[in-house]
């Protein structure tokens, strides 16, 4: 199973790696494989949410999102986004963005780097935004399990209140626009903050809104389970399916920033971003998604999605304190690795404390079915025979 999920990701690391050489040489190769790495280290926590989603969705959209979304990662998040960026700020077209990221000038003139550095807190408000609320939207939602119990349970009750989520993001936005963001910035901190917010809620609604009554039916015995996405509910197809793909594909774009306007303190060739972010990074994160739902790693390790969540937290105001201060790269991947190994950790702990509430420690007839892919969740399983 490991080398069918993983074996493709391999395949195109090589090729990718091979065309670096030929592209620029051993340089070039050695930044690819750089890229490559710093992509993966930041976005293990995107996997890991990605999966808590995926396995609620259909077979359908599980491969639209395993083929189209990998297109639309490659080649839309680590190629086109950055020509977007340079287009929109410098009124550049795509063709003379490209042109200009492959000969920088030497007149003086804002180069491509440049470009993408100074539209760095736009970008940021609005991934920072869009991150937050879904953390938020995390940790007020009452769940069954707890990891950090001493500030889980508490937020639980506070996140009662109505839109509480809402008033703590405006709160964080106003805060950043005020005494981080600098002062030429805090209109268009403001701005793209709101629209993260909005894009969240809009897609987070609508994700909400197309699910079919066979689906509620469905999804009726997980409701209570930990939210970590538009929808809790089981295998959701038609529209919600599509809204849930859609969601995803926004989630990994916030996940991009950070690792696309990183990899500019590496290099600023365009083809070279492409090839370790997307061809290599983005290709490994969607393997490692894969096999975390298909080995059901999250049901057995029930705190990853717990740790994952929390380094998106993390992320998020990392991403805004950033807007006025640069955060080296490698405190933003330690952070969320930190985070991610310490869930790791203490669910493995609870496996061999708590032998009867893995899948294994279970008979046959104590579990329900939940398609192909779908896993069942010990605690679940465990509270309807207390």
């Amino acid at each position: 199973m490991i080398f069918r999920i993983f074996g493709l990701s391999i395949a195109i690391t090589i090729a990718s790696l091979v065309v670096a050489f030929i592209y620029g040489g051993p340089t070039a190769l050695f930044l690819t494989l750089i890229l490559g790495i710093l992509e993966v280290s930041l976005s293990f926590d995107n996997a890991v949410i990605n999966a808590t989603v995926l396995r609620r969705m259909s077979a359908f959209w599980q491969k639209i999102f395993l083929t189209i979304g990998v297109l639309i990662a490659v080649f839309g998040m680590r190629l086109v986004f950055p020509l977007v960026i340079v287009w929109l700020s410098a009124k550049l077209n795509p063709v003379e963005a490209l042109r200009l990221a492959l000969n920088p000038p030497t007149d003086g003139s804002p180069t491509y780097e440049q470009i993408i550095t100074d539209a760095h807190p736009q970008i940021a408000a609005f991934g920072g935004m869009f991150l937050l609320m879904l953390f938020l939207g995390f940790v007020f939602e009452e769940k069954e399990i707890h990891w950090l119990r001493w500030i889980e349970r508490p937020l639980e009750r506070i996140g009662r209140l109505d839109q509480l989520s809402v008033v703590v993001a405006v709160a964080v936005l106003v805060i950043t626009a005020e005494w981080i963001a600098p002062d030429d910035e805090r209109s268009t901190v403001l701005f793209a903050g709101v629209l993260g917010m909005t894009t969240y809620i809009l897609v987070n609604g609508l994700g909400e809104l197309f699910n079919t009554p066979e689906e509620l039916e469905e999804g009726a015995e997980s409701e209570s389970l930990p939210r970590s996405g538009p929808s809790e509910l089981a295998k959701a197809t038609g529209k919600a399916g599509f809204f849930l793909f859609l969601y995803l594909e926004v989630l990994d774009a916030s996940f991009s920033f950070d690792g696309v306007i990183g990899a500019f303190a590496i290099t600023a060739d365009p083809i070279i971003i492409a090839l370790g972010l997307g061809f290599i990074g983005a290709m490994f994160v969607r393997s490692l998604t894969v096999f975390l739902v298909r080995k059901g790693t999250l049901s057995e390790y029930v705190y990853l999605e717990h740790g994952a969540h929390w380094a998106i937290g993390a992320l998020a105001l990392i991403l805004m304190y950033s807007i006025g201060t640069h955060v080296p790269e490698v405190v933003t991947g330690l952070v969320g690795v930190v985070l991610i190994i310490a869930a790791l950790v203490s669910s493995i702990i609870r496996r061999r404390n708590h032998p009867e509430d893995t899948p294994e420690g279970k008979s046959d007839g104590d579990q329900h079915e939940q398609g192909d892919t779908e896993q069942i969740d010990p605690d679940d399983l465990a509270r309807q025979k207390g």
